[in-house]
C-alpha cells in the first residue's frame, strides 16, 4: 500500500467513526445549550467506557443532560435495531441498597426464592442527587461501576454492555447531603460542573424553554448499542506517543510529591486518563492524542481523586504540575521541529 493510499484509509476510518459521534453531539445540542465542552466530556466518558459525575447547583441542567443522552440512545421514535435501557434513581436518605441491586422474593410456583433485578440492571443509569443517600447506599454502586457486575449472595450477575452511570450531585455544602467517599469518587472517570451559560444563550433558553423542556420530541435516538461499543473499540486503537505516556506518568507521580496535596493519584487514575485522552481524540476526528488533549482533560479526570491540604489552593497545586509537564512537552516538540 502506498503512503497516499494509507493516508486515505486512515482519513476514511476517522470519518466513519466521527459521523455517529457528531450525530450524538448535535442531537444533545438541540436541548443542552451553551455547554458544548461539557457535553463533549460526557460523551468522552461514554466512549472511554467509564462513568461521569456532574456537580452543580440545582437547575443547571444536570438531569436533563443525562435524560437527553439516554434518549439519544433509546428514543421511541428511532428505527434502530437495538436500544439502550435507561433507569433513573432518585437518591434519598431513606433509600436502601436493595432498592438499587434488587432482592430475593419467594415464588409460590417454584417454591423457592428468586432474584428480582433492581434498576442497576440497565445500560444508562441516572443516579440523581447521589449525595443525598447514605454512604451505605452509595457503596452499592461500587462493584457494578468498577467491574460491570453485581453479586448477590453466591451468585454473580454480569451487566449488559455498555453500562454507563451519569451521577448528579449538589455541592456538599448544601443541607441534607453526604460527601461521597474516596472509593466512590474514584469510580468516576470525570467530575465536571456545568456552571451558568452566557447571557445571550440564557436569553435564547427562555425564548425556547417549552421546546427544550420537551426533550423527547426535540431529540431522536441516533446511536445503537452496537455503535457505542464500536466507538469504544475504535478509541482503544487511538495512538498515544511514548512522550505523552511519559507525560501522564510524570503528572500522576508529581501529585504524590506536591506539597499542597496530601493524597496523590493512583495508577488507575493514569490508566483512566489515557483512556479518556484516546476517546477525546476520536471525538475530535484524530487517530492520535496531542498535548492539548491532556490540558483539556487532566483537571476533570484527576481533581476529584486528590486530597488537598489547603482548600483555597486546590487549583494552584494541580495547575503547577500540569504547567510543568506541558512546558516539557512543548520543548520536546520544538526540538523535534528544529531537527526536521
Amino acid at each position: 500500500m502506498t503512503e497516499e493510499s494509507s493516508q486515505q484509509a486512515v482519513e476514511q476510518q476517522q470519518n466513519s467513526s466521527s459521523a455517529p459521534v457528531d450525530k450524538l453531539l448535535d442531537n444533545i445540542g438541540h436541548v443542552i445549550k451553551g455547554h458544548s465542552e461539557q457535553v463533549t466530556q460526557v460523551v468522552t466518558c461514554l466512549i472511554a467506557g467509564g462513568h461521569i459525575l456532574l456537580e452543580d447547583n440545582p437547575g443547571a441542567g444536570k438531569t436533563v443532560m443525562a435524560k437527553t443522552l439516554a434518549h439519544s440512545l433509546s428514543g421511541e421514535k428511532a428505527k434502530l435495531n437495538s436500544h439502550a435501557a435507561f433507569h433513573r434513581i432518585q437518591f434519598t436518605p431513606d433509600l436502601l441498597p436493595m432498592d438499587l441491586l434488587g432482592t430475593h422474593i419467594y415464588d409460590e410456583k417454584e417454591k423457592d426464592f428468586v432474584f428480582k433485578k433492581g434498576p442497576l440492571f440497565t445500560n444508562v443509569l441516572l443516579a440523581d442527587e447521589i449525595n443525598r443517600a447514605s454512604p451505605k447506599v452509595q457503596s452499592a454502586l461500587l462493584e457494578c461501576m468498577a467491574e460491570q457486575q453485581i453479586t448477590m449472595g453466591d451468585q454473580t450477575y454480569p451487566l449488559e454492555k455498555p453500562f454507563f452511570v451519569i451521577a448528579t450531585q449538589n455541592p456538599i455544602e448544601m443541607e441534607g447531603t453526604y460527601p461521597l467517599p474516596n472509593a466512590q469518587l474514584d469510580r468516576f472517570f470525570m467530575k465536571i460542573s456545568f456552571g451558568y451559560v452566557p447571557e445571550e444563550v440564557e436569553y435564547n433558553i427562555y425564548q425556547n424553554y417549552l421546546e427544550i423542556s420537551n426533550f423527547e420530541s426535540a431529540t431522536n435516538a441516533v446511536l445503537t448499542l452496537g455503535d457505542v461499543l464500536s466507538l469504544q473499540e475504535e478509541a482503544d486503537r487511538i495512538f498515544v506517543h511514548d512522550e505523552l505516556i511519559r507525560g501522564v506518568n510524570n503528572i500522576i507521580r508529581a501529585t504524590r510529591e506536591n506539597q499542597g496535596i496530601s493524597l496523590g493519584a493512583s495508577v488507575r487514575s493514569g490508566i483512566i486518563l489515557l483512556r479518556c485522552l484516546k476517546a477525546y481524540a476520536l471525538i475530535n476526528k484524530r487517530s492520535y492524542v496531542i498535548e492539548d488533549d491532556l490540558t483539556q482533560l487532566v483537571h476533570s479526570v484527576l481533581h476529584h481523586r486528590l486530597l488537598f491540604k489547603n482548600k483555597g489552593a486546590e487549583a494552584e497545586a494541580l495547575n503547577s504540575i500540569v504547567k510543568t509537564e506541558v512546558k516539557r512537552l512543548a520543548r520536546l516538540k520544538l526540538s523535534f521541529d528544529e531537527a526536521k
